[in-house]
């Protein structure tokens, strides 16, 4: 089971979704077709299996259009489900319901999807070493719930953001004027606290960062981006377990095993959040009795 976001983190996303639809005028449909006082029910079904996340934002979307819904979650953020699951149960007023449906259901198909692709790529890369990582390509205003389905999926995450940790990448490189000076200007600059990685685009570039790493100076992780797999188990190789290696670039379902296999630590992959179809998740409603 993995703990859910904390309803203050989630809150505003969602209201800010019911905003975006309610619009100016509210629901005009509900208001027009709805009886003042009718109460319905809903079950929101899988259509096809997945992994659960984001079910807090149903609860929240719920009640925030009526508080006096009941609100039944079925499943745990984090677990398996088979098409035709029932995810929750929901009892409300059914113009208040009917105007959070779709926030409820576009923010759990887009956790579940994500989840459940990141199950596939854990899945893909079982009994190795490395573990999958999300990355900071996510849909902007939605990566805490973003990062958070990883989590449910069983991936690990990345940095959040800018100023969690630093990550060296090619275009600093060059404007550092190498591997080298980069590295040393950032662990001059920060405390004992800060993680500092460094991409790298060839072994070349490895074996510079290997002498500091000797001295206790190096970097915390090194990416090796875009390498090719004889490129990733001599980096393997050279680097013999005295800093922490990260693959990326060209990774998807039908290579992550191979790149897994070369001895990597962490493989971080962008499709996790950026490329995730949403799962289909329906709505079947009944008038409560």
């Amino acid at each position: 089971m993995i703990r859910t976001l904390p309803d203050l983190l989630i809150e505003p996303i969602v209201r800010m979704a019911l905003a975006e639809d309610l619009g100016r005028a509210g629901d005009v449909t509900a208001m027009a077709c709805i009886p003042v006082g009718a109460r319905m029910r809903a079950d929101f079904v899988a259509r096809k299996p997945g992994v659960v996340a984001g079910l807090a934002c149903v609860r929240l979307a719920v009640l925030a259009m009526d508080p006096k819904a009941t609100i039944t979650l079925k499943l745990w953020d984090g677990g398996a489900f088979e098409a035709g699951a029932v995810l929750a149960e929901v009892e409300a007023d059914a113009r208040a319901f009917l105007s959070a449906e779709r926030t409820a259901l576009n923010l759990l198909g887009r956790l579940c999807g994500i989840a459940t692709l990141t199950s596939r790529y854990v899945a893909a890369v079982a009994g190795t070493r490395a573990r999958i990582a999300d990355t900071r390509k996510t849909t902007p205003g939605l990566r805490a719930l973003e990062k958070h389905a990883v989590l449910c999926g069983g991936g690990v995450n990345h940095r959040f953001g800018l100023d969690d940790a630093i990550l060296i990448k090619d275009n600093h490189v060059v404007v550092c004027g190498g591997v080298v000076p980069a590295v040393q200007a950032a662990r001059a600059s920060v405390g004992h606290l800060m993680k500092v990685e460094i991409e790298v685009d060839g072994l070349d570039q490895l074996d510079q960062l290997l002498p500091l790493i000797d001295q206790g100076v190096g970097p915390d992780v090194i990416m090796l981006d875009n390498f090719d797999l004889p490129m990733l188990r001599e980096a393997v190789a050279r680097a013999a377990g005295r800093v922490t290696l990260e693959a990326s670039g060209g990774v998807n379902l039908q290579t992550v095993r191979g790149i897994a296999e070369m001895g990597v630590d962490v493989i971080s992959v962008g499709a996790l959040t950026h490329s995730a179809p949403s799962l289909d998740i329906g709505l079947d409603a009944r008038i409560a009795s």
